[in-house]
């Protein structure tokens, strides 16, 4: 299993050196060791959470380019239009269909994988890359803080309910989109709702961010041999809608550094794509290459943290069937 290296670990212990990392400039220095890309998508069907902007209409243009058919998951039916549209002309290939879902509500995400368990007769690869960064706490039609359902309840309950078509259909893959800032956070199982303390929208992420990290390292171990692989990736620091809107003195102080949208995305498609990347499970990637999960110490939750983690989620599951 591809490790770390020495080197990427050690600029990501080091909060300068990393940070430089996550701009175009450290996107541009690691791609001059890539080799060419020679892989297909042909026969394999891909769905992208988050798909109508940003970095997953970036990876959806890129696996679309690459053969697979395309299922993008958005909420907005004339911004997913365009979007569908968008790919088709992007990549020549008309094999690109559009859900409609609010991702922020279970009901939704639940109603989206029985269609999409209806419709696809195949599930290969599963992007989970919606996601919400409010400058403020504010709850869902359902009761719940959006950060916390959308960037977390959200993609676990998604996996969940489509993991026994990934299995049927193995070799398969899941790629979950995280942030650098998870490595500033640790895993909050007390409060993931973030119902304790002022709010924090930037931290609310990070904590939402760090909980998919494990949940990707228990979904790896508990799948190894099933023929499904289940990744992580960091897109860097990338020129999107999102990043604009809720980072906006961020944005204006980094915008000459930020990668594009293609950019950041790269490695969503090369995780998605890659023979080599089925070769590992429950790794973080930024830039096609593995890198630490932890800078800080106890970042990573204990056992009983993360096992807790795991029970908590289920239990919101299984409210929200009811």
């Amino acid at each position: 299993m591809t490790s770390p290296s020495m080197t990427n670990s050690l600029m990501d212990r080091l909060i300068l050196p990393g940070a430089a990392g996550f701009t175009r400039f450290g996107y541009a220095w690691r791609k001059r060791g890539w080799t060419a890309d020679n892989f297909s998508m042909e026969g394999r069907t891909v769905i992208v959470t988050g798909a109508t902007s940003g970095l997953g209409l970036s990876a959806a243009r890129s696996l679309a380019k690459l053969g697979a058919r395309v299922v993008l998951v958005g909420r907005n039916p004339e911004k997913g239009e365009r979007a569908r549209q968008d790919v088709i002309a992007g990549s020549g290939n008309e094999d690109v269909s559009l859900q409609l879902a609010d991702l922020g509500l279970m009901s939704e995400v639940r109603d989206l994988a029985a269609r999409l368990l209806e419709s696809e007769k195949a599930i290969h690869v599963l992007v989970n890359n919606a996601a919400v960064l409010p400058a403020e706490r504010s709850e869902t039609d359902e009761g719940l803080e959006h950060t916390f359902a959308t960037d977390l309840l959200s993609p676990y309950l998604l996996t969940e309910l489509l993991l026994p078509r990934l299995k049927a259909c193995a070799p398969s893959r899941i790629v979950n989109v995280l942030s650098g800032g998870m490595y500033l956070s640790g895993l909050e199982v007390d409060d993931l709702e973030y119902e304790n303390g002022d709010f924090d929208g930037s931290r609310a992420y990070a904590r939402a961010k760090r909980a998919l990290m494990v949940l990707t390292e228990q979904w790896a171990e508990e799948l190894e041999g099933s023929g499904v692989v289940v990744n992580a990736m960091h897109p860097g620091w990338a020129d999107t809608p999102g990043v604009e809107d809720s980072l906006p003195g961020f944005y204006r102080l980094m915008r000459p550094l930020l990668r594009s949208p293609e950019q950041g995305a790269d490695t969503i498609a090369w995780l998605a794509a890659a023979p080599s990347a089925a070769e590992t499970s429950g790794r973080f990637y930024l830039d096609r290459e593995p890198h630490v999960t932890t800078v800080l110490p106890g970042t990573a939750g204990t056992a009983r943290q993360r096992a807790r983690l795991r029970a908590a989620l289920e239990a919101y599951a299984d409210r929200s069937a009811t």
